[in-house]
């Protein structure tokens, strides 16, 4: 399983591409809208000041170029090539009804176009349409930083291959804005220890135990009882930051001085950026 942090929320203080990644959830989460299905809670509307189909196509070329500068699709004349042919079946989607049925579109497409979504996405193996999920079939309809999590299990589909994220397109907007400021400058790798540790309550809220407390499996996403204790209503970010720096306390002496002072800082700062935000 894939682990992505994405920035999204359209500040100063964010970066370039995380502009971009913000950007293309606002388009695709108007275009999902407009289909009847829930994009990004931290979407902003877009304007009507441009038809949506030049604002589809708009940012996903900003997109793409962002991440070929960064290394991802490196190979320039392929690249240009990637991006359009995406670009077109993108549009092709909004206007053939694709986010509506989107394993019909997929179906619809040639060999040579579905291989295009296989490289956009970066999939290993050919897709199988009818072997997707209504959430991995729409999700190779959108770009990478706009796919959703359908069904608000806390894992991400794209064609067959699980990722976990944070923020994840059910994450709120006062917590999306929050984890930017705290994470503002980290490298990637930095991150994503933060991240798996704010889906840690997923993976132990499905371990099952015997009555002695002894380790007997793990419930999978799609397997009876599976829970995403993130998506219950009354889930607090606050407490879970809280919990985290308690820990630390329970666990000072046996951890190293600086990962003790490292953790204690971010959890700390976020749960300051999550209080200013309004987050619970």
């Amino acid at each position: 399983m894939e682990v992505e942090s994405l920035g999204t929320v359209g500040t100063s203080a964010l970066k370039p591409q995380q502009r971009r990644n913000h950007l293309v959830q606002d388009v695709f989460s108007a275009v999902l809208a407009e289909a009847g299905r829930q994009g990004y809670a931290s979407a902003e509307a877009v304007t009507d000041e441009q038809p949506l189909e030049e604002q589809i196509t708009t940012s996903w070329f900003d997109w793409f170029d962002g991440k070929r500068q960064e290394g991802r699709y490196a190979r320039a004349t392929e690249g240009e090539a990637l991006k359009q042919s995406y670009g077109e079946i993108l549009l092709r989607a909004y206007e053939e009804g694709g986010y509506t049925a989107p394993k019909a579109f997929l179906n619809s497409l040639t060999k040579d176009e579905l291989e295009v979504v296989q490289r956009v996405h970066t999939l290993t193996d050919t897709i199988q349409v009818d072997s997707l999920s209504e959430e991995g079939a729409v999700n190779l309809l959108v770009p990478p930083p706009a796919q959703i999590d359908l069904n608000h299990n806390g894992v991400t589909l794209s064609g067959t291959t699980r990722t976990i994220r944070f923020p994840s397109s059910t994450t709120p907007r006062e917590v999306v804005t929050a984890w930017e400021e705290a994470t503002a400058g980290m490298s990637w790798e930095e991150r994503s220890v933060y991240v798996m540790h704010m889906m840690l309550p997923i993976m132990t809220a499905n371990t099952v135990r015997d009555s002695n407390g002894n380790f007997l499996y793990d419930r999978e996403p799609g397997d009876p009882g599976f829970f995403n204790p993130l998506a219950s209503p009354d889930y607090s970010y606050i407490q879970a930051t809280q919990d985290y720096l308690d820990e630390l306390e329970d666990f000072r002496a046996k951890m190293p001085i600086e990962k003790y002072e490292r953790d204690k800082a971010f959890w700390t700062l976020f749960q300051e950026r999550l209080t200013e935000n309004g987050a619970k």
